[in-house]
């Protein structure tokens, strides 16, 4: 069986078009917004590092543009909150299942925290229940995690419920960690933003929305759409018309408007997920995002 990371590994270093890995450690840096960091060398100044981070007196002393290095003063955990309800295994924008961007996305990040020796962790679940796994700093740990939520997905008959893994999490983890949320587009409630509100007090996060492919596609006869959880298809019909499908798409953005609305209110940084090819790249634009607003 191919190894999920390696996949994610060779989608990492085709997006930062680098063999060094400084451009990906600037972006973990990011992740760790707020941590303790401790200096501890200089090293030449490299497309991609933050302007914050060169020494200016050092680098005029010796004559050339030189960085810091820092390292974290302690081992942080990323906690994955990933929904795995049947509603991940609905189609993305790639025509793949949503639960392979998730990946994807979980992957990228988790393989940015192991290089850095920190440990990464999953919770996951769907309407029916939420579980966890044991946390690690492996590269082992984290496909043992990946294929998890593989596995979870596609055995998953319940619908997703971000509400339910917030709840368990805000009962269940104590220890200050990195949330990183990975969910579908549906709307959030009153309950979602107060279950946020109570664990942003206390932990840093992260959410990653994982869009849906269009549910009404803009020609006939191209390809079929049904509902993963009841089974319904969409009337051939349908697709083609542009009334139905603006119809769609001003739905989709109000839930989006919502959705940023809640999240900018708590700081919390967020992206929008469409594929695979893309999860990657839109991860880095979040984390550079972070960083330039002091995150």
């Amino acid at each position: 069986m191919p190894s999920l990371i390696t996949q994610v590994r060779s989608k990492l270093f085709i997006t930062s078009s680098r063999a060094s890995m400084h451009p990906l450690d600037g972006a973990y840096r990011s992740l760790l917004r707020g941590r303790s960091m401790d200096f501890e060398d200089l090293r030449p100044y490299e497309v991609g590092d933050q302007v914050r981070d060169i020494d200016w007196r050092a680098s005029a002393r010796l004559g050339e543009m030189l960085v810091k290095r820092t390292r974290a003063t302690r081992l942080h955990t990323v906690m994955f909150v990933v929904d795995t309800g049947r509603t991940m295994a609905a189609l993305a924008e790639d025509e793949a299942s949503k639960a392979q961007t998730a990946i994807m996305a979980a992957g990228a990040l988790g393989y940015l925290t192991v290089m850095h020796g920190d440990e990464v962790a999953l919770v996951y679940g769907d309407a029916d229940g939420v579980r966890r796994t044991p946390g690690g700093r492996s590269e082992g740990a984290l496909e043992h995690q990946l294929r998890t939520i593989e596995k979870a997905t596609a055995s998953a008959t319940a619908p997703g419920s971000i509400d339910a893994l917030l709840a368990y999490v805000a009962r269940s983890v104590s220890r200050r960690v990195i949330l990183v949320v990975i969910a579908d587009e549906a709307p959030l409630t009153a309950e979602t933003e107060r279950l946020v509100r109570r664990l942003r007090m206390q932990h840093d996060m992260v959410w990653l929305t994982v869009a849906d492919a269009d549910p009404v596609l803009a020609q006939r006869g191209r390809a079929h759409r049904s509902d993963v959880v009841s089974g319904w298809e969409v009337p051939d019909f349908v697709h083609g018309d542009a009334a139905v499908r603006e119809e769609l798409a001003a739905e989709r953005a109000r839930i989006a408007d919502a959705r940023d609305g809640l999240l900018d209110r708590w700081a919390i940084s967020r992206a929008t997920l469409h594929d695979q090819d893309g999860a990657v790249s839109e991860l880095l634009h979040m984390l550079d995002r972070r960083a330039r607003v002091g995150a």
